[in-house]
Parts: structure tokens; C-alpha cells; sequence
């Protein structure tokens, strides 16, 4: 169930084509590993190897071998039986040595296991990308100024790249959290059919799982444990949901009476079928959505690792949906957002005019501090200065800054210059370059 708007090289990736290609490569090198032990005769193995050569190579399976596998699942009523009847009428009697000692889950999990992880090394390419722009982005913005909002309302000074910093910061820990997923998803299985290799032993498994870039489960009973496919799953929707929380922030920069960055409008779209002044935030609102939907795979994926005694079936179905939807969300979300940041203006101009709204109260915190260190009681320093600053709420003619230097409370414990020095934004940044250094150490 691949979504429309899937890249190539997902679409690709998790085509049935790739899938059964997945599932001939696990059946060859098992059967290439018992010849290697001595228990397939060597003409077969050749026959073997030379059919199913073409099979292996990427595009190998085509039109007409779904149409055969499907017409004979009609009959079987089983997926893996009609795949392994059309190897036997490709290969001809040699094909008795395939499957030897293999349970259905032994191929099945193991070829997962290698779709999975090229899966996610796409996504973790496609992340390292963005982590390039924002830090070429944050470091263009590093000193751009603007005011900083807690509970949506004004609070204290900070820059444009002090927020793209921080965004970066988090992709660098989704980016741990995707490696880590990829290392306990890179695991195959060849145990039999519920675990203890008793038609099997481990050098077939051992053998497998090296020509595939995985490595051997230690302990499994029918199947991998979906602990495993829970953590990849999980690690998608944290960054969806970092990716949500990036749009959600640019959707309210643009809103109008904001506008201090807005997604690139190119010549001729239009943002609305009614009314054609629109410039709406679109990709972002995009992404939020599909962050929603990322979200909803994890859950399938939790209840899939509680399953009866040495494995039944009911994680299959769920399976076949939500790791191909959930894998070509995840990139196509971040190919967007990807897009959308390195084509996002900046408004300097709006971000100033937005930080003078309040025509100086964003300062109210440093003169509290300032009181307080002159050896006022911080409940007096703060009752003063919220007095102040609630006349200023309610009056749009007042500015702060005037009504401190015009309060005797005050001006008896600071002076002029220290005032002055107060509503001085510097002091706000001093440590913008630090932070930037712990940030982009690496």
C-alpha cells in the first residue's frame, strides 16, 4: 500500500518486485550455505545459481512472475508456498533444496530486515541533509534579532539562528535515535520453525545474514521480536513529530499579523480558489498533517510485540501496511521539509518591528534583577515593576522605559546609566556564540 506521493527510491524499494527479490536473495544464500556445508550436491547448486541469477539482480522479477505467484496463492492460500512453487518451476527439480530446515518467518523476517534497514539509511541520508541547511541557515541568522514568545506571548530577546539552533539540535538526537533503530533492525533469522535450530544449524543463519549486511539474532523463537520493529516505528514518529514542530512554528511566522518568515510563494500558485490575495503556509500545514499520520503506525507496531506463545499471526497484516507507509511518509516528509527550509524567507524587517510592539516591557525581568541586586526584596522590585508595566498594557501611548526613569522607587536604588544599561539587547545575545559553539561542535 504505497501513498501516491512516494520517491522513486522508496517506491522502488518497497515494490512487490523488491520484495520478492528480497525473499529469492534469503532463499539462495541459504541454500548457497548448506552447499557450502556439503548438503546440496554441486550440479544442483549450479542449476540453482544459474536460474536464479536474474531474479537476484534489482528488477529481476517482473509482471508475469506476480501474475504466476498470485494465480497459485489462489490455490495455496499461502504467500511464501506460491513464491517457493514458482522458484520450482523457474529452477526444475534442483529447487527441492531450497528451504531446507526454514520456516516460513525465517525468510520472511530476515528479507524484512534488509528492506528495513535500506529504508532507513534513506531516511538517515535525507536527515543529514536537512541538518546541513539548518546549520547553514542558523549561522546566516545567528544575530538576526527577535522576540522570543512563551505561551505565544512576547517574552525576552533571542535570534532567528538561536531557533533554527535549536532545531538542529533536535535533529541531531533524532538522528542518534534512527541509528540506533537501524542497528537493532539489522537482524536476520535462519532458526526454524520456532527458534532452536533443530532442522537448522546457526553457520546457515550466520551465512545469510553476512551476504545481506545483517547480523544473527541472538535468540528467536518463530519470529524476530517486534520489540525491534517497535523502536524503528517509534524513532519515525519522534521525527515526525519534530518535523511537525518545525512547521507549526512557521505556520505561525507567517500568519499575517505576525509575518516574520513565510515558505517561498513561487510565480503563478495560487492560495486560494476564493480569494486571491492567499499566501498560505501549505507545506507546513502539509506536514503537520502527515505527522499525524506517521504517529499512527506506532501504536499497530506496540501491539504487534505481544503475540501468542513462540508467534501467531495476527502482526502480519498490520506489517504489510504500516512499515512501507510509515518509511515513504517519513521521507517524503523530510524531502519536503527540506525543500521548504531552503527556500524559507525571512523577514528581519517584521521581526524588528514585532520586537518593539511592547515598546520596551520584554525588559521588565532585567530591571527586577537589577533592583533586587541593589538589595531590594524581590516581591517589592516585582510588584514595582509590574505596576509599571500593567499602565503600559493598558495604554498604548506609554513606552517602559520612560515610566522607570520616571519612578522615584526606582531611581532611588539604580541610576540613570544603569537603567540605560539595562535596556541594553546585547546583554540578551552575550551568550548566542557559545551556545552556537556547544550546538555545532561536531
Amino acid at each position: 500500500m504505497i501513498p501516491r506521493y512516494t520517491r522513486p527510491i522508496m517506491a522502488k524499494l518497497w515494490s512487490p518486485e523488491e520484495k520478492l527479490r528480497a525473499w529469492c536473495l534469503v532463499e539462495f544464500y541459504a541454500c548457497e550455505a548448506w552447499y557450502k556445508l556439503g548438503k546440496v550436491p554441486k550440479e544442483d547448486y549450479q542449476i540453482i545459481k544459474e536460474r536464479l541469477k536474474p531474479y537476484m539482480q534489482e528488477g529481476g522479477f517482473k509482471e508475469e512472475n506476480l501474475k504466476r505467484i498470485e494465480e497459485i496463492e489462489k490455490e495455496t492460500k499461502h504467500d511464501v508456498i506460491a513464491f517457493l512453487t514458482h522458484l520450482a518451476e523457474i529452477i526444475g527439480p534442483s529447487a527441492r533444496y531450497l528451504h531446507l530446515g526454514m520456516t516460513s518467518s525465517d525468510m520472511l523476517d530476515t528479507a524484512m530486515a534488509w528492506l528495513m534497514k535500506r529504508a532507513m539509511e534513506i531516511i538517515i541520508e535525507d536527515l543529514k541533509r536537512i541538518k546541513e541547511i539548518l546549520k547553514d541557515r542558523a549561522y546566516e541568522f545567528k544575530d538576526i534579532l527577535m522576540i522570543g514568545r512563551t505561551h505565544g506571548i512576547h517574552a525576552e530577546p533571542i535570534t532567528f539562528g538561536f531557533k533554527l539552533a535549536l532545531w538542529y539540535e533536535e535533529m541531531k538526537r533524532n538522528e542518534k535515535r534512527l541509528e540506533n533503530a537501524l542497528e537493532n533492525i539489522s537482524y536476520g533469522k535462519i532458526s526454524g520453525a520456532v527458534g532452536t535450530f533443530a532442522h537448522v544449524p546457526p553457520e546457515i543463519e550466520a551465512y545469510v545474514c553476512e551476504k545481506l549486511g545483517l547480523k544473527p539474532d541472538p535468540v528467536t523463537n518463530q519470529i524476530i521480536q517486534r520489540d525491534r520493529y517497535a523502536e524503528y516505528m517509534a524513532s519515525l514518529a519522534i521525527l515526525g513529530t519534530t518535523v511537525e514542530k518545525i512547521a507549526t512554528e512557521i505556520r505561525h511566522l507567517q500568519r499575517t499579523e505576525v509575518l516574520e518568515a513565510e515558505e517561498y510563494f513561487s510565480p503563478g500558485q495560487k492560495g486560494s480558489s476564493a480569494m486571491p490575495h492567499k499566501r498560505n503556509p501549505i507545506l507546513s500545514e502539509n506536514l503537520c498533517g502527515l505527522a499525524r499520520l506517521l504517529r499512527g503506525y506506532l501504536i499497530p507496531a506496540l501491539e504487534n510485540v505481544a503475540l501468542w506463545h513462540e508467534r501467531d499471526i495476527s502482526h502480519s497484516s498490520v506489517e504489510r501496511v504500516i512499515i512501507p507507509d510509515a518509511t515513504t511518509v517519513a521521507d517524503f516528509m523530510l524531502v519536503r521539509l527540506e525543500g521548504l527550509l531552503k527556500k524559507l524567507m525571512v523577514y528581519p524587517e517584521r521581526m524588528e518591528k514585532n520586537f518593539n510592539l511592547l515598546r520596551g516591557l520584554i525588559f521588565s525581568q532585567q530591571i527586577m534583577l537589577a533592583l533586587t541586586e541593589k538589595g531590594m526584596t524581590r516581591e517589592e522590585a516585582y510588584k514595582i515593576v509590574q505596576e509599571i508595566a500593567m499602565k503600559v498594557w493598558q495604554d498604548e501611548t506609554l513606552n517602559f522605559k520612560d515610566l522607570v526613569l520616571q519612578d522615584k522607587r526606582i531611581l532611588k536604588v539604580l541610576s540613570q546609566q544603569e537603567i540605560e544599561k539595562v535596556f541594553d539587547v546585547k546583554y540578551y545575545l552575550k551568550n548566542i556564540d557559545k551556545i552556537f559553539e556547544r550546538v555545532f561542535s561536531d
